[in-house]
């Protein structure tokens, strides 16, 4: 036991190493949503409570459904991106070659795509605070960090779902931003959908769901949102049924 957490712990370090060492891409990283809720303030922070946004002011909805975008990109759409390069360069390869349990590997990307997500996270609800949005109260912790952390996992196996179907790594933009972006359009991320037909269909997906969850733990009384939860296990679990059965650690022939 003390064997697999050393190698786990020293494979969450190594992940971290990597992406700090690319201060380009880890300040925009960071940049992008942190520029996001700044607009968003500017133009919304003066906008009440209303009906039009489910309750909550306006920025109170951007600070959970952009918290919810970052976490799509950290666990997502740069998890698929980097296990397509890696296994187009070889990387995989060598990685399966070495004692590592296949295990402790993906373990330590989840752990590292948490970590990003609540700086993201933090960030967020820090230039929130700016604008005067209150920070959520100790009774809404527990149900934030049960969200970020099941919310990061589903969308962690997703990206390991698309990366195993991705052939090299010149595609894996496209086809990450394919299947993300009109997700985050119906799912209500950038303005709220009160169309009843998209809303039902839109819920059993993945990102709505997510928002929801959020929305839920930052706001009101701090509760789980357990329905969105539970489209979001339902998602993580068939993300990892498919990696199981189609990922691959060597490049594949063109």
């Amino acid at each position: 036991m003390s064997r697999d957490l050393t190698l786990l712990w020293h494979q969450i370090r190594y992940e971290q190493l990597t992406f700090w060492r690319n201060p380009q891409s880890a300040f925009f990283t960071f940049a992008f949503p942190v520029l996001i809720i700044t607009v968003f303030g500017m133009l919304f922070g003066g906008i009440g409570s209303s009906d039009y946004f489910f309750g909550l002011t306006a920025l109170q909805y951007y600070v959970g459904t952009i918290a919810a975008t970052s976490v799509l990109g950290a666990c997502y759409s740069q998890l698929a991106i980097v296990l397509a390069t890696r296994r187009q360069n070889g990387l995989l390869k060598r990685v399966r070659a070495t004692p590592l349990p296949s295990g402790t590997y993906f373990l330590g990307l989840l752990a590292h795509c948490v970590l990003v997500s609540v700086v993201d996270v933090v960030l967020i609800l820090g230039v929130g605070r700016v604008f005067g949005v209150p920070l959520p109260g100790p009774s809404h912790w527990p149900a934030l960090a049960v969200t970020l952390v099941l919310g990061a996992a589903a969308f962690c196996t997703l990206g390991v779902g698309v990366a195993s179907l991705i052939r090299n790594a010149e595609a894996a933009p496209a086809v990450v931003q394919f299947v993300l972006f009109p997700l985050v359009f119906v799912s209500g991320t950038y303005m709220p959908i009160h169309a009843d037909v998209i809303n039902r269909v839109a819920d059993f997906l993945p990102v709505r769901p997510f928002n929801q969850a959020l929305l839920a733990a930052l706001g009101g009384d701090g509760g789980f949102g357990l329905a969105g939860l539970g489209v979001l296990a339902a998602w993580g679990v068939a993300g990892a049924l498919v990696a199981v059965r189609r990922f691959h650690w060597d490049p594949r022939p063109e």
